[in-house]
């Protein structure tokens, strides 16, 4: 019986089809996350593509609707796999998963809790984790920042699952943002991984096989590249540096 659960499951993703906010589910309507302008009463969700990529200014709520969504998956809200929670759990975040996953609602076809949800600031605790018990072909913290996180998303994130991403361009060079992108598109092409991601690089939010959500305190809205304040930044940096940087830091 057990075996079977794990067996993999022939339909395609999304698997998470579409989340919304329940009203009678919320404990106190002053108390955070529920004071974000995001979750008003009528928020949703729905996801039509295996891949969402969600950008937003710090602040707006991108890292709470994931956690809520990872805590709905069945994964622990600091970072980790079904059943897996960071040794260091205590200390690894400030956690507000839990308390929005309680009010949320899911819409799953079918539903399915393989995957894992990654988080930059507990991958540390999560890497070391890995490397006391799996194989020694795991072997994440021999190896630099960036290339540690890249070869946890090539040893973990090309099973069949739901993948949540908070930020994982934090320890990642443009180079490396590259080589991330090749994974998102073996992701994509296996037919078999759905990837929830906020991101603040320009690069993974250029993916083309994605739907891409801009969130404001009006809340989540569809949004092309080029029209998010994060490329828009970039490209007057890159069209004169010197002048941009010497306007950026003038009091």
């Amino acid at each position: 019986m057990a075996r079977g659960r794990h067996r993999p499951i022939n339909m395609p993703a999304p698997y998470l089809r579409r989340v919304w906010l329940d009203p009678d589910r919320i404990p106190d309507r002053d108390a955070y996350p529920f004071v974000l302008p995001l979750l008003r009463d009528e928020f949703e969700l729905s996801f039509d593509k295996a891949i969402t990529i969600i950008v937003g200014e710090n602040g707006t709520g991108k890292s709470t609707l994931l956690e809520g969504i990872a805590v709905m998956a069945g994964y622990d809200d600091a970072g980790g796999g079904k059943g897996y929670r960071p040794v260091d759990h205590s200390n690894a975040v400030e956690k507000m998963g839990g308390s929005l996953a309680s009010a949320l609602r899911a819409s799953w076809l079918p539903k399915i809790t393989n995957g894992w949800f990654f988080r930059a600031e507990s991958f540390f605790s999560v890497a070391r984790y890995l490397d006391s018990v799996a194989s020694p072909y795991a072997d994440f913290l021999s190896h630099s920042h960036g290339e540690g996180f890249l070869r946890f998303f090539e040893e973990r994130c090309q099973r069949q699952g739901i993948f949540i991403f908070d930020e994982p361009e934090s320890a990642l060079s443009p180079a490396r943002q590259i080589e991330f992108l090749k994974l998102l598109r073996r992701m994509d092409s296996s037919g078999n991984c759905q990837v929830i991601m906020a991101t603040h690089a320009p690069i993974l939010m250029a993916y083309p096989n994605a739907t891409l959500l801009r969130l404001t305190k009006y809340g989540l809205e569809p949004v092309n590249l080029r029209d998010t304040d994060h490329y828009k930044v970039m490209r007057e940096f890159c069209d004169d540096p010197k002048g941009f940087v010497e306007a950026a830091i003038e009091d």
